[in-house]
């Protein structure tokens, strides 16, 4: 063989190429990103409506007083404290360790169920129904997006639970767990600057 065929030979071997890639190497980020993006900019227009509808009125909120600061402010706080087991689910399985992430996502998953449960008692507290006026109907609907959020990462945390929990697992289910916790920085984040506009926002001068 000559050495030319060697040559191409060996460049065309990817026998030692990994099979499980993470970040930006892996198609899972990009789509991942991508879904950031357009959900991203679904809540910044719906801030945008807020402040809107705000401008055009002379008392705010229209009839009812602003939400009540407990359960939002209770919540952020657990959202908050929520980022360490994704974050340690998320460094756990880019490491491939399988009895770490079995144990940071059972806890993200409490962590997502408690989280849950708070929200109702906050759509309880908006002091304000969906269909009162504009008011209620942009609050309920920035509260409604970030639910909605909440609810299907914490269905895909779930499903993600059990099957580490059952097998059989290969390298694709550990990309599934890093972006999923990659998503959640996500929810995280978006809720900051909505928490503010709901629970502040009706209380700004």
């Amino acid at each position: 063989m000559s050495n030319e065929a060697i040559v191409k030979e060996r460049a065309l071997d990817v026998a030692e190429l990994p099979t499980v890639v993470f970040g930006h190497r892996s198609l899972m980020w990009w789509g991942t990103l991508g879904v950031m993006a357009i959900e991203g900019t679904v809540f910044a227009l719906a801030v945008m409506a807020y402040f809107y509808l705000r401008s055009h009125q002379e008392t705010w909120p229209i009839t009812s007083r602003p939400p009540d600061l407990l359960w939002g402010t209770l919540n952020t706080a657990v959202l908050l404290v929520s980022l360490l087991p994704a974050h340690l689910a998320k460094k756990a399985a880019e490491e491939l360790k399988v009895q770490r992430v079995r144990i940071w996502l059972v806890a993200s998953v409490v962590f997502g169920v408690a989280f849950t449960i708070f929200r109702g008692f906050e759509f309880a507290a908006l002091n304000t129904r969906w269909d009162s006026n504009a008011y209620g109907s942009v609050v309920w609907l920035l509260l409604g997006l970030h639910t909605t959020h909440i609810v299907t990462d914490l269905m895909d945390t779930i499903v993600l639970t059990v099957l580490f929990f059952t097998g059989p697992l290969d390298g694709k289910r550990y990309v599934d767990v890093s972006e999923n916790s990659f998503y959640w920085y996500f929810v995280v984040a978006t809720w900051i600057p909505i928490y503010l506009v709901i629970y502040w926002g009706a209380r700004a001068l």
